[in-house]
């Protein structure tokens, strides 16, 4: 069993993968003044929840796009697992062969979505991870990842909305009952839900001009479940994504 850990902007995401089944997930507030400590005790903490034993656990993975933090997070996660913990970033085999102008560039995120994507679904292969920024990974038809998207993710351009927008206030983030609002709430929340559903659908419809063909989409991301739902297209929603990915980067680099 290894422990895989995604740290974004917003959220941990972090797991035990046993082979290829994820035997937990969970998220924790990404918090850039945390110490070793506190990252470490959260960890335990989560750990003796799902009744996970130091011994059973063979090693960490993390993968990270906030770098004030990845170092914390490394030492933490050694200070409780006590075996060495391999960080997503140069000198890691991932077995992705990327076909961009500057590879350095790429979110280790990305690198992680694209290896479990190739990994487990057909090609060519569209994956769209809804976070703090929505970004979209392109796969073609060779395994080769050839360039995405990124654009503002839901909670962002909702944050802007109601910032500039002096009577719009804040809102959950569920489907209202009909597209068409009622009140303002309905609105804004019909606008966010659907036009997210809709830019998804149009994406798609492009890429799929660009990649001459029918392909694979997959979405993962903390927001994904609620957006994916209202999608007019095929997606395979995989929550776990980021997980499995870690886990076959891993195996590629263990010793």
């Amino acid at each position: 069993m290894i422990l895989a850990i995604d740290i974004g902007n917003t959220n941990i995401v972090l797991g035990c993968m046993d082979g290829p089944n994820c035997v937990f997930v969970e998220r924790l507030s990404t918090v850039r003044t945390k110490t070793e400590l506190e990252y470490a005790l959260d960890l335990k903490n989560v750990l003796d929840l799902y009744h996970i034993k130091r011994s059973d656990i063979e090693g960490g993975i993390i993968s990270s796009v906030v770098p004030q933090i990845t170092t914390v997070a490394k030492i933490a996660v050694e200070k409780i697992i006590r075996k060495e913990v391999l960080v997503v970033g140069a000198g890691i085999k991932t077995g992705l062969n990327i076909r961009i102008d500057n590879p350095a560039q790429l979110g280790s995120d990305l690198v992680v979505d694209s290896v479990a994507g190739i990994a487990e679904y057909p090609v060519p292969l569209l994956i769209f991870d809804l976070g703090t920024a929505n970004t979209v990974c392109v796969i073609d038809e060779n395994k080769n990842y050839i360039g995405g998207m990124i654009y503002p993710g839901i909670g962002v351009s909702l944050d802007s909305l109601t910032a500039n927008a002096s009577q719009l206030g804040g809102i959950s983030l569920e489907a209202p009952e009909h597209i068409i609002g009622k009140n303002t709430a309905e609105c804004m929340k019909s606008g966010t839900i659907y036009s997210s559903a809709a830019a998804i659908d149009g994406i798609i419809d492009r890429l799929s001009e660009e990649l001459h063909g029918d392909v694979t989409v997959v979405a993962t991301g903390g927001l994904a479940e609620k957006i994916v739902l209202h999608c007019r297209r095929k997606i395979v929603l995989d929550n776990d994504l980021l997980l499995k990915g870690l886990a076959v980067i891993y195996r590629k680099n263990r010793r």
